[in-house]
């Protein structure tokens, strides 16, 4: 991965498409949000493809989450904070390391909570996508 490139690309304002997403995530329409962000994440380059696909992972693990698949919730969670790690602590103005913090928290409860229990979970561990207005200060 060209480091120099992903940087350039996380400095960039955030496209049209990744804020209709977000927007989507944060109201809880993961499914929609997905669909936002899959038309993105295709056509993507490397530098920020992994947020994109990193915000998109966590959204449909929430939509598992939320239709009572306990393993689809665990995995996406794992694999969309894995790809999020590869992408700067805020790129394209998105609080990257935030939402990872937060989709871990959720992933830990989860896991504490089991399949049995996964509806009991605390409605407040479900993650935002939140804005940060100083992009250009924490972009590697």
């Amino acid at each position: 991965m060209n480091v120099t490139k992903s940087t350039d690309d996380c400095r960039q304002a955030p496209p049209e498409q990744l804020i209709q997403g977000i927007g989507e995530f944060n109201a809880g329409e993961w499914f929609a949000c997905h669909e936002t962000l899959e038309d993105l994440w295709v056509g993507a380059p490397w530098g920020v493809r992994d947020l994109y696909q990193g915000i998109l992972q966590i959204g449909v693990a929430l939509h598992h989450w939320r239709e009572g698949n306990y393993r689809g919730a665990v995995l996406l969670l794992e694999t969309g904070v894995k790809l999020l790690r590869h992408v700067a602590p805020v790129c394209q103005t998105v609080d990257v390391a935030g939402l990872i913090k937060e989709s871990e928290r959720l992933r830990k409860e989860l896991e504490r909570l089991g399949p049995e229990r996964m509806a009991e979970l605390d409605r407040e561990l479900v993650p935002l996508v939140k804005l940060r207005a100083d992009n250009k200060t924490k972009c590697r």
